[in-house]
């Protein structure tokens, strides 16, 4: 089945693909970025760019769109394992270890990204992004990668755009609160949820995080 990921688009990818894009990806911001970057320079946090993310300490490593580079060589992510790859990039296959939950991918997992799958994952990372942003300005949004997702904390709720995940397939927000279960805003059992499908826009999105912030607050 073909499915569409953000409104507007031309074109789709079927839900295989992007499914295996998604988790190949996690397993790359986790083993080949976050973990070496935490062994080297003690933080895991990551950053999202225009077409992808990248480490914001050592070592510095950028994966855009179907490749990661590494001083300036870009190396395709397709075809190679996590161990494979690291070794190309001269980096341990691993992820930070400081965190249960995760992508699950061992060094031998295999990686396959589609291009069009990732062009339109790292397109709503960003519209979720700007939307995080323009809720909460003083906040620097963070792409986590235990998750895999863009997000912040305020006032200890968790704001963020998710690229899916094993409960959600598509790219979504969501505020991860406790809430009232009477309210229909709360739908999900971590607190709320909506597709980036379905908000279409960083407007949009801010919009969602700021109606969860009100009515927590209300």
């Amino acid at each position: 089945m073909s499915v569409p990921l953000l409104q507007g688009t031309e074109w789709f990818v079927d839900e295989k693909t992007l499914e295996s894009t998604r988790r190949s990806l996690h397993a790359v911001a986790e083993s080949l970025l976050a973990g070496p970057q935490y062994r080297a320079s003690g933080t895991i946090r990551l950053q999202l760019t225009t077409k992808g993310f990248k480490t914001r300490a050592e070592p510095e490593l950028l994966v855009e769109g179907a490749q990661v580079i590494a001083q300036g060589h870009g190396y395709p992510l397709s075809g190679v394992t996590l161990k494979e790859l690291g070794a190309m990039l001269g980096v341990e296959a691993a992820g930070p270890g400081n965190y249960h939950d995760g992508a699950d991918a061992g060094p031998d997992e295999p990686i396959e990204v589609d291009p069009e799958a990732a062009e339109q994952m790292f397109k709503a990372l960003n519209m979720g992004q700007e939307g995080l942003r323009s809720f909460a300005p003083q906040q620097e949004p963070v792409l986590w990668p235990e998750h895999f997702d863009v997000g912040i904390l305020v006032n200890d709720v968790a704001y963020g755009v998710s690229p899916g995940d094993r409960h959600i397939g598509m790219p979504y927000a969501y505020v991860s609160a406790q809430a009232p279960d009477d309210d229909p805003y709360w739908n999900e059992s971590f607190g709320a949820a909506k597709l980036i499908s379905e908000l279409g826009s960083a407007e949009n999105i801010a919009q969602f995080f700021n109606e969860g912030q009100s009515r927590l607050s209300g």
